[in-house]
């Protein structure tokens, strides 16, 4: 029998010219939250397949991480979704508990304004029991490891006979991982395309395996390719920080002071990150615009102009906002946020070394955004050198340095008798000529220090290899009323710990949680036992310390078996009551 050859890969669609997501059809909750945010346009990947996803097709995107895929399906799943009906209607599965939070946490921020939406994630190291007490309560939408989600299928705890949408997120991925029989069994148990069931699947790359899957499972789908270009990466010096959300500002300024700078071209992914950092940097002295959507064409060129003629010295931008900025006298480009689009880190960086120029490039770099970092150095062949964050004593060597500059340059330009007839008065009287020199320098240094002054809830801020930030679980929530300047006001209050320093706050229905530098969670957890939040009593740990991994080594994914070849047998959890899916499946009990 002829077998049927998988179906061709996926054509190349040019984006349509969309510059809003008005253009896209969202609901106005959905887009309130994009304001919100501070998003501007919409990348290639979400102009492309926003509008299908929305007229209900089955899709194919063949997209890299850090492409904005996330938003593309994240926004059409949660307009498909009706709040006021608790059931699970759509799922989407990812290879890693990480991207599954990482998800989770995106589809919370875009339907902030949907109102009584459920979002939940669910991932292997989590107690299954208290998962199925979240599902029993009612979800709208679940995000997970294809083990965790069969786990759920088999005790009955997770149904899909309501599901509208299914996504499958870094399929090739999950493939590599040995998860794709999962996945094809977790497909098998929700209704079929003909009922009404759209899926859309989202990949790197496209082989065989996963073109039979598509199938299978999807029904005409709409397949998508962003074009990858040539790559002309600039021969300029790459480098990257590795820094907590809260300390960017911090580790931009003191690279600012320990570089040899000219002009400084910084990137922020949104308009109101760019709006902050600009103002927050005017507050700390420096020369600064603001270049962002809000803004109109004639002020834009305003900035341009003052940046090309040296009256500001660092502008902060967005992409939008910064198409077409050609100014020969950047010396640095700082990437504040990682861009979305890949293809924009090539054209940002690109906009320093002009002219023959030494040109310059830092990225910014949190601890959850390092697997963004590798997608990055394999998108653009290049290697990203680690450097280390500037510290105390580098800001006061530079500042020690270019007064000696300032010193050497007015020695030999200025006429100094009348102060050198004032120093010799005051030698006559006693005094120590190195002692009034430094005297006069302090005087001339005073608005400005040579040492920089830390002040002791920064000082030692920077992450330790693992990224120094612990995530804390808080038995409080949304229901309780809770908001981050109440978590942030109770850490601060009855820990100690200065609130700038707390990092990211994710509220739930019924809990929350909050990133903390690691050297401050014992004492957090120590100081707040007995405390209370909105006048309940409060419970905090460490994320996920109650549900402990069974002991013994870590089981390793395997790769797929040999097409023909029997599939060896997995342990997995006892099978939920009858009827709890339509079969029993491969049995498993892989991690994640």
């Amino acid at each position: 029998m002829k077998k049927t050859p998988p179906a061709p890969p996926p054509e190349a669609a040019p984006p349509p010219p969309v510059d809003s997501f008005q253009e896209l059809g969202l609901a106005d909750p959905l887009l309130r939250s994009l304001v919100e945010v501070g998003y501007e346009a919409p990348t290639p990947i979400q102009a492309i397949a926003i509008p299908p996803l929305l007229a209900g097709r089955d899709l194919i995107g063949q997209a890299q991480t850090g492409t904005g895929k996330t938003a593309a399906f994240g926004l059409a799943l949660l307009q498909a979704i009706e709040p006021a009906e608790k059931a699970v209607q759509a799922l989407v599965l990812t290879p890693t508990r990480e991207l599954a939070i990482q998800v989770a946490e995106a589809l919370h921020t875009y339907g902030k304004y949907l109102q009584r939406l459920v979002v939940l994630p669910v991932y292997g190291g989590q107690s299954l029991e208290q998962q199925q007490r979240r599902l029993d309560r009612g979800v709208h939408v679940v995000v997970g490891t294809p083990g965790r989600i069969m786990d759920h299928l088999r005790r009955g705890s997770l149904k899909l006979d309501r599901i509208r949408m299914v996504v499958l997120d870094e399929a090739d991925e999950m493939l590599r991982m040995g998860f794709i029989e999962d996945v094809e069994w977790i497909l098998s148990q929700a209704p079929p395309p003909s009922a009404g069931r759209q899926t859309a699947l989202f990949s790197a790359t496209m082989p065989p395996e996963i073109r039979r899957i598509a199938q299978r499972h999807l029904q005409d789908p709409m397949s998508i390719e962003l074009e990858r270009k040539a790559l002309t990466v600039p021969a300029i010096d790459q480098r990257y920080i590795l820094v907590a959300q809260p300390q960017k500002l911090e580790a931009l300024t003191r690279l600012l002071e320990t570089e040899p700078i000219e002009a400084v071209l910084v990137f922020t992914r949104t308009k109101n990150a760019a709006a902050e950092v600009s103002e927050k940097l005017e507050a700390r002295g420096y020369s600064v615009a603001a270049l962002h959507g809000d803004m109109n064409q004639p002020m834009r060129e305003r900035v341009v102009e003052r940046l090309r003629a040296g009256q500001v010295e660092i502008v902060v931008a967005t992409d939008v906002a910064a198409r077409g900025i050609d100014v020969d006298r950047i010396s640095h480009v700082v990437n504040y946020d990682i861009p979305y689009d890949l293809g924009a880190y090539i054209h940002r960086i690109g906009r320093t070394g002009r002219a023959g120029r030494a040109g310059s490039a830092v990225l910014f770099v949190t601890p959850r955004e390092r697997r963004m970092l590798q997608e990055l150095e394999r998108y653009t062949g290049q290697r990203i050198q680690a450097m280390r964050m500037p510290t105390a004593a580098d800001v006061a060597l530079r500042r020690s340095e270019m007064f000696k500059e300032t010193l050497r340059k007015t020695i030999g330009e200025q006429d100094l008798d009348l102060y050198l007839a004032l120093v010799e008065e005051l030698v006559e009287e006693g005094l120590d000529l190195a002692v009034v020199a430094a005297a006069a320098a302090y005087l001339a240094r005073r608005e400005r220090p040579l040492e920089l002054a830390v002040e002791p809830e920064t000082s030692g801020f920077l992450p330790s290899a693992d990224g120094g930030m612990v995530r804390l679980f808080l038995n409080a929530g949304r229901q309780a009323g809770v908001r981050p300047a109440d978590i942030v006001g109770a850490i601060a209050n009855e820990a100690g710990v200065p609130g700038k320093e707390i990092g990211s706050i994710d509220i739930d229905e019924r809990y929350s949680f909050v990133e903390v530098p690691a050297r401050y969670h014992q004492q957090i957890v120590e100081r707040m036992a007995g405390a209370t939040l909105r006048g309940r009593p409060l419970e905090i740990r460490i994320a996920g310390e109650a549900e402990k991994r069974p002991a013994g080594p870590p089981r390793r994914p395997t790769a797929p078996p040999a097409r023909g070849a029997k599939r060896p047998e997995r342990p997995g959890p006892p099978r939920g009551p009858k009827g709890a899916g339509k079969g029993p499946g491969p049995k498993r009990s892989r991690w994640p």
